[in-house]
C-alpha cells in the first residue's frame, strides 16, 4: 500500500514583478533530514483527517502558516505517484497564496531553511522531476486564470 500525503504549493504575489509575468514566488522549505531537499510543507495523513485538513496542518506545523491566512485556490489539485524509501507514495497538493505577503514564516525542527522562489529558482531547487512538474503547472494555472 502506498504512503499518503497532503501539502500545500504556498505562493504570494509581488505587487511589481522584476519581469513580466514573474509576480508569483513560491515558498519551499529545506528539509533537515539527511537528504536536505527542498519542497513545499507537505505530511501523512493522520487517522480521521481528510486530505485537505492534512495538508493545512502541515503547513501550520511546518512553517507556521494558519489556515486563515491562507486562500485555498479553487480549481487546482495535483497528484504525484513516486517512491521514497523504497515505497510507493502518492502527494496531493493544492495551491494556496497568503493573504499577508509579509507573513511569517516559523519553520519546525523538520526543517532548517526556506525561500521565497520565482518559478525558475523554485525548480532549479526541487530536484525531483514530479516537484517541478508540479511547480510549473501551479504556475501555469495561475497564470491562465489570472483576471
Amino acid at each position: 500500500m502506498a504512503l499518503r500525503a497532503c501539502g500545500l504549493i504556498i505562493f504570494r504575489r509581488r505587487l511589481i514583478p522584476k519581469v513580466d509575468n514573474d509576480s508569483i514566488e513560491f515558498l519551499l522549505l529545506q528539509a533537515s533530514n539527511g537528504i536536505h531537499h527542498w519542497t513545499p510543507p507537505k505530511g501523512h495523513v493522520d487517522p480521521g483527517e481528510n486530505d485537505l485538513e492534512t495538508a493545512l496542518r502541515e503547513t501550520r506545523e511546518e512553517a507556521g502558516i494558519e489556515a486563515h491566512q491562507l486562500t485555498i485556490i479553487e480549481g487546482f489539485r495535483k497528484e504525484l505517484n513516486y517512491v521514497a524509501w523504497q515505497k510507493p507514495k502518492t502527494v496531493i497538493y493544492w495551491l494556496a497564496e497568503v493573504k499577508d505577503y509579509d507573513v511569517e514564516i516559523r519553520l519546525s525542527n523538520e526543517h532548517q531553511a526556506y525561500r521565497w522562489l520565482g518559478l525558475d529558482e523554485a525548480c532549479q531547487l526541487a530536484e525531483f522531476k514530479e516537484m517541478k512538474a508540479a511547480l510549473q503547472e501551479g504556475h501555469h494555472f495561475l497564470c491562465s486564470t489570472a483576471a
